[in-house]
């Protein structure tokens, strides 16, 4: 079946890079990449430290016109510039209806965004903060205020991009945050993820591209590396921790 909405694919213009041997061009996830498909529910981005998750997402986000620090399309604050040129070398195909709603979020920048949204209802007109819950998210545990922002912000037939977004969420809420995701896709929203959590990237209908030293590739769930070490810890934690206290 032809999706008819939300992100499709990436393309990477190889042949716009001159200089390959520079960050961001010689990240691991670009290793052999040309291109890579939207699932129309959940796409992962899976992978240890330093494979380019983050700045794979990133690129996705600025790419469809999202600020670098996080928010909706209308946030343009800016802290500190520190994302990198790789938007200007990929191209997102989309499907004819576009999304109505959308947030990029950055859990190491969460806190601009919190903050940028109180400056912004010092002005004139409603309050915005009514739109994550109605409670300043600088008020709330780092956790709560992305459960807020799950449960008051995100909506149906929206773009969600999410980097790490179980960086402040427990076991239980990462749970929960699956059973919101499934609501939302059911009302023809469309997530991007980039994760560590075998719990967040365990959706079932879900693409997961796992990123290592040799480039990107297409991955079960249950073959990447996240689930295969968090398996083997919590089913032999008390001789995994002997090992790794040797």
């Amino acid at each position: 079946m032809v999706t008819k909405r939300g992100l499709l694919e990436l393309i990477f213009n190889k042949d716009k890079v001159t200089a390959p041997q520079q960050y961001p061009f010689n990240i691991p996830a670009l290793k052999n990449f040309s291109s890579l498909k939207f699932h129309p529910k959940v796409t992962y981005l899976s992978g240890e430290n330093g494979m380019g998750k983050s700045t794979l997402i990133e690129a996705i986000a600025v790419a469809c016109g999202f600020n670098p620090e996080g928010g909706s399309i209308n946030f343009n604050f800016a802290t500190r510039t520190s994302h990198s040129v790789l938007h200007e070398y990929i191209r997102i195909a989309k499907a004819p209806i576009r999304p109505k709603d959308g947030f990029f979020l950055r859990g190491e920048s969460f806190f601009n965004v919190a903050t940028n949204i109180e400056q912004l209802d010092e002005g004139p007109g409603g309050k915005l903060i009514r739109n994550y819950g109605g409670v300043s998210l600088h008020e709330q545990s780092h956790g709560e205020a992305f459960w807020s922002l799950f449960m008051h912000r995100f909506s149906g037939n929206g773009l969600y991009i999410l980097d790490e977004p179980e960086a402040a969420l427990s076991p239980t809420r990462q749970m929960a945050m699956l059973a919101r995701m499934h609501e939302l896709i059911q009302q023809d929203s469309q997530f991007i993820i980039a994760t560590h959590s075998p719990i967040v990237m365990a959706y079932p209908d879900a693409v997961i591209y796992e990123l290592t030293e040799n480039g990107l590739q297409k991955t079960k769930y249950a073959e990447t590396e996240n689930y295969k070490v968090s398996h083997q810890f919590i089913n032999n934690y008390q001789n995994m921790v002997k090992i790794l206290l040797a």
